[in-house]
């Protein structure tokens, strides 16, 4: 079966919220099992392997976005045009696992000494809940992981962290021609915000090159908070993101966030706490976005997809050049770690 068709079979299943999950996981098992491989586990997640041994793994979520009304074909059938494949999850990230399975058929795994396992994960898109609830099960993965997020076929092997923060203040109602009779929950959140500030202008002093933003990141997303223009609020809520390029400004943020929240009247809630992590290798690139990647504890992981990246758009595509050459970069890859 050639990689164009397998996309254009995993393209038609609608797994926008994992409407179709059930249906996916039963064409990729029964794929696989064709091919000699064992299922491991299977949920709304599907885990297979071949061989007892493992020293390879590969990794792909099988939902997608939704298909808007702006899309001028069919989201869920594969159109060909130009040497461009259009549908929904072309990019991000069916295209990966087309190229994963097309990768494993073609491979004679007689003539290998180690066996390769594969992942298969649900809601990547909103919650991470397919890879956390794998996590749960302490499954030991592969020394060396592969994920398919779209990269334009470039390896990358790091991704900063990201840390998400909800934070409640409380304060005191008052009429606004007596503000002393009240406490102002949007100040303090303004107060709390300025020194956290303080805080990252040092943080960006830090840099890490391998980064395309070599700093960490911090964006004040979302302020809520107050009734009236003469009304004292009694209560602001505010939403506050970062991106850390390692472990030492992740714990300097918690610290400070512990700090404040006793100085002001506050308490948060993390919304988000993603470490950041780097595989050691001479080539490679950091990504700007987060991955399951991130969730997993291999040695070494590695983000492998195809291209160009525009997950998430109208008229998703992949180019046929770049899904041809990933199947070729996933053969080199068991053939380099399975030998």
């Amino acid at each position: 079966m050639q990689s164009k068709e397998l996309l254009k079979n995993l393209v038609q299943f609608d797994t926008y919220k994992d409407k179709e999950n059930e249906k996916i996981m039963d064409y990729i098992q029964k794929i696989l099992e064709r091919k000699g491989f064992k299922l491991e586990y299977k949920t709304k997640c599907l885990i297979m392997s071949i061989k007892e041994k493992c020293n390879l793994g590969f990794l792909g979520h099988t939902d997608t976005v939704q298909g808007g009304s702006d899309w001028t074909y069919n989201p869920v059938e594969l159109k060909e045009k130009d040497g461009k494949l259009y549908g929904l999850g072309t990019c991000d990230m069916k295209g990966g696992i087309a190229a994963i399975l097309k990768a494993v058929l073609d491979t004679d795994w007689n003539k290998l000494s180690s066996g390769i396992k594969l992942f298969f994960t649900y809601d990547e898109e909103i919650g991470f809940e397919g890879i956390k609830e794998i996590n749960k099960l302490n499954i030991e993965m592969p020394e060396n992981m592969i994920i398919g997020e779209p990269t334009n076929n470039e390896v990358m092997n790091g991704s900063k962290g990201l840390l998400e923060f909800k934070i409640d203040f409380q304060g005191k109602s008052a009429h606004s021609s007596n503000p002393e009779n009240g406490i102002n929950a949007i100040e303090q959140c303004m107060e709390f915000l300025e020194e956290l500030k303080k805080l990252y202008t040092t943080l960006k002093l830090e840099t890490d090159n391998r980064f395309e933003i070599p700093y960490t990141t911090m964006n004040i997303g979302k302020i809520e908070g107050g009734k009236s223009i003469n009304i004292v609020p009694n209560s602001c809520t505010t939403y506050i993101d970062f991106r850390v390029i390692n472990e030492e400004h992740r714990i300097k943020i918690f610290e400070m966030i512990n700090k404040l929240q006793r100085k002001y009247q506050s308490v948060y809630k993390i919304i988000n706490d993603i470490k950041p992590f780097m595989t050691e290798t001479k080539n490679g690139k950091t990504t700007n976005f987060i991955t399951e990647a991130s969730f997993i504890k291999s040695t070494n992981r590695y983000i492998l997809g195809t291209g160009p990246i525009n997950a998430h758009e109208a008229n998703e595509y992949i180019t046929i050049e770049s899904l041809d050459k990933l199947v070729e970069q996933y053969k080199q890859a068991i053939n380099k770690f399975c030998l």
